[in-house]
């Protein structure tokens, strides 16, 4: 990545480097590994962060593993076993580099109901062959069309499996054993609770209450006992109880690993074992894909290091190597889980070290810990199960399959999987969907009728296609000749069929003297710009201007502009967004960053961070200036922002951002000492210091000294305006650092500076890097040479 770096100053101040960048909290990572790292031969890294990360990793996949494996009635270290290989081999090799890979609850009905028709070695053949089949879709590079099958189908299979899971479950909870079938487990379930025995149904509510609890623990002893995952808590307490209250409830049975079981080459009928391969392969992969897709939103989210975003044809290959593996090893098969990954990345990990790492811990718990894991009860292990499987219903996924008004396809994928099994129910969930894409493409409504000015008006709701070219030339038929008429469309979509019987009805019906006027919902003329604004947000803006020609009887183009873009706000945005402001407003905002800018009209924060509401706290002012504390005089504005935003909502980065083109910039460069006291000259005496830097780095003639010159990404500096706003970036960021309650977030570690830099002109986003304690002086290599 190419980089700028500054200009050397006589004086020790606090360097920076400019990088690309396409985010503003993205800032790349030094390629020289910091103190403390250490580097294996291979380029891994072990750091203090990831180890302490693997330590939770791994107490939480433990318990989870043991309670995978009793779940499907597979020999217990199975589940072991694809701990350890998944972290292992799916940290090397996988393309999400915080994600943990482990034994798959999403697939844990399907492997029970393999191990019921086929046995335990052939299931662990069909995990090679799937675990293979999903190397070969890695290596083709498919795995982002995986993710294009429809969200509620994904979300419905993996709930369908959460509620089998958590059925299943239930039974051994309540001291019975769990049938082969969800609708089996639903229909026994009240015999269950009629035969019940206290012991295990209290050990299970013990279990699960510590889960829901543990995280919920307040004050500081709270907050200290939050360090120990819940799943561990709650097994360990579960263990303790059931040992002193009841000695008798089954216990975790580790054979002897002599006696572990491998694979063996598959028996049974082709196709089944094709289907069975099949869907092995789509569940695992599935999973892994849409964990490593969340995986990223959560590091996104969270401030520290950057971590490179997920390669998902990687993931596919490292999750098809892990799989084959594991099947190899008599183990369970693999993916990639959300629990285990969303703790690895709230545990504070910043590479693949920590998913490796958990794997080795699980390795060496497996051959040391076996006489303390047999202390566990079996329902301790099914409750934490059980509760695994309902996080799998997400009610935030059923809000929005709701609000796109797919649920009926939501629904009969969970219904598919429950009665017949999870390749049945995707298939059911795509049949649905195809069939409510042709309802929604066939069911368009047409009506006629009159206006209140007299006009005939023909609505159509829906998508205009061939489908519906009879009725609209049935409604069309029946508008009297030589009238006015308003076709008003309200969809997305007009076919080729649709189009041209509507461009010839309006041909004729002009040529016998009427009018046609075809609109959208809002009363809009088709293809004409949506209000006197002229332009829209979000939307590519191409010579673009605002400036419109007056005519009488139109408003004033001030106030025109304020009242049409209201008026569209209120019709297109308002009701996307109006949720989540609702959110904003009884929760208080709660900004990750206080965002410090220029007024310029040209910058455009929310669609330069791509930020949304609540994400933000922005200041602008003219030359993004930070006035050094105690000299603000008149003005405290910008202290009173800062103060607020670190104090107050705790912010966990500061960005102060300039931009090329500065009118303010140049306004300094223009200044005389004895001009008018202005109020613009009076605040801009705030960016004097950036001014004087900037003249300490030229030499005679106002030029840079030989050999000594500014690059951004491997270009020279346009000119003296863009040397000073680069400059006042640096220069604001240390009057930044020189407010007290800044400067006290910044030594605790809890808050982090950043520089900015827009280039208007090629839109742009440079960050300053931080590099060494001064300004260096760069010889250019000759790449560098070439580019400049």
């Amino acid at each position: 990545m190419s980089a700028c770096t500054p200009t050397r100053i006589d004086r020790p101040s606090r360097a920076y480097r400019f990088a690309r960048a396409k985010r503003i909290d993205r800032i790349p990572q030094d390629p020289n590994p910091p103190p403390g790292h250490r580097r294996s031969p291979g380029g891994f890294r072990i750091r203090p962060a990831d180890l302490s990360a693997s330590i939770t990793v791994f107490l939480i996949a433990v318990p989870m593993s043991l309670g995978l494996a009793v779940a499907i009635d597979a020999p217990l270290q199975a589940g072991l076993v694809a701990a350890a290989v998944g972290g292992i081999l799916g940290g090397l090799l996988g393309g999400t580099p915080l994600q943990v890979s482990g034994p798959s609850a999403g697939l844990t009905v399907v492997t029970a109901e393999l191990i019921q028709v086929y046995g335990w070695r052939t299931t662990c053949a069909i995990t090679i062959c799937a675990g293979l089949l999903q190397l070969v879709l890695g290596t083709l590079q498919v795995a982002r069309s995986a993710l294009a099958v429809s969200p509620a189908i994904v979300h419905g299979t993996l709930a369908g499996i959460g509620v089998a899971l958590a059925l299943g479950q239930l039974h051994v909870v309540l001291g019975g054993e769990p049938q082969s079938r969800a609708i089996d487990n639903a229909r026994a379930l009240p015999g269950q609770l009629a035969d019940l025995s206290p012991a295990a149904p209290a050990i299970g509510i013990l279990t699960v209450a510590v889960l829901v609890l543990w995280p919920r623990l307040p004050g500081r002893t709270g907050h200290a006992l939050r360090h120990v995952p819940a799943a561990l808590a709650s097994v360990a307490l579960a263990t303790g109880v059931a040992a002193v209250a009841a000695p008798g409830l089954s216990h975790v049975d580790l054979p002897s690993w002599r006696a572990h079981i491998l694979p063996e080459p598959p028996h049974g009928a082709l196709l089944g074992l094709a289907a069975a391969v099949l869907t092995v392969m789509l569940v695992a992969s599935l999973e892994s894909l849409l964990s490593a897709v969340a995986v990223d939103k959560l590091t996104a989210d969270r401030p520290g290091p950057a971590v490179p975003r997920s390669d998902l044809d990687r993931e596919l290959r490292g999750q098809g190597i892990a799989n084959a593996v594991s099947g190899l090893l008599g183990g369970l098969p693999v993916s990639g889980g959300a629990v285990r990954s969303s703790a690895n990345v709230r545990a504070g990990a910043v590479s693949r070290g920590s998913n490796v790492l958990h794997g080795v811990w699980v390795l060496l718990a497996a051959g040391l810990l076996v006489p303390a894991l047999e202390f566990i009860p079996l329902a301790a292990l099914a409750a934490l199960v059980m509760v695994v499987g309902v996080q799998m219903v997400s009610f935030a996924h059923i809000r929005n399959v709701h609000m796109h008004r797919e649920f009926p396809v939501y629904a009969a994928t969970v219904a598919g999987v429950l009665l017949m099994g999870v390749l049945e129910g995707v298939v059911a969930g795509i049949a649905v969907a195809v069939a409510l894409a042709l309802h929604r493409l066939a069911h368009t409504r047409i009506t006629l009728g009159e206006g209140p000015d007299g006009a005939h008006r023909v609505q159509v709701r829906g998508q205009l296609t061939f489908l519906a070219v009879p009725r609209l030339s049935r409604s069309l038929g029946q508008v009297p000749d030589g009238s006015t008429v308003v076709v008003e469309l309200d969809g997305s979509f007009m076919d080729h069929a649709a189009y041209e019987t509507l461009q010839h009805w309006q041909d004729a019906h002009t040529a016998l003297g009427g009018t046609v006027t075809v609109c959208g919902r809002a009363g809009q003329r088709i293809a004409e710009p949506p209000s006197p604004h002229g332009c829209r947000p979000w939307t590519p803006w191409r010579n673009h201007t605002c400036t419109l020609a007056q005519s009488p009887g139109r408003p004033k183009v001030g106030s025109g502009q304020l009242a049409s873009g209201l008026s569209a706000f209120q019709r297109n945005t308002a009701p996307l967004v109006r949720e989540e402001l609702a959110r904003l407003a009884r929760e208080g905002q709660r900004p990750s960053q206080l965002f410090l800018t220029c007024a310029d009209s040209r910058l455009v924060t929310s669609m330069i961070t791509s930020s949304g509401p609540g994400d933000l706290f922005t200041v602008r002012n003219v030359g993004n200036l930070v006035p050094l504390p105690g000299a603000e005089t008149t003005d405290d504005s910008v202290a009173a922002a800062i103060e607020y935003a670190v104090d107050v909502l705790k912010v966990s980065s500061i960005t102060v951002c300039g931009h090329s083109g500065c009118g303010a910039m140049q306004a300094l460069l223009g200044s005389s000492p004895g001009g008018p006291p202005t109020p613009l000259m009076r605040w801009l005496r705030h960016g004097l210091p950036s001014l004087e830097r900037m003249r300490g780095l030229q030499g005679a003639g106002g030029h840079p000294p030989d050999g000594v010159r500014w690059r951004i990404a491997g270009r020279p500096v346009e000119d003296d305006v863009e040397q000073l706003c680069l400059t006042n970036v640096v220069q604001q960021l240390q009057h930044l650092a020189a407010h007290e309650a800044v400067a006290r977030r910044v030594a605790e570690g809890s808050l982090e500076l950043h520089g900015m830099y827009f280039h208007v002109g090629e839109a742009q986003a440079y960050l300053l890097d931080e590099g060494e304690e001064v300004f260096a002086r760069v010889s250019p290599t000759a790449d560098e040479q070439s580019l400049a």
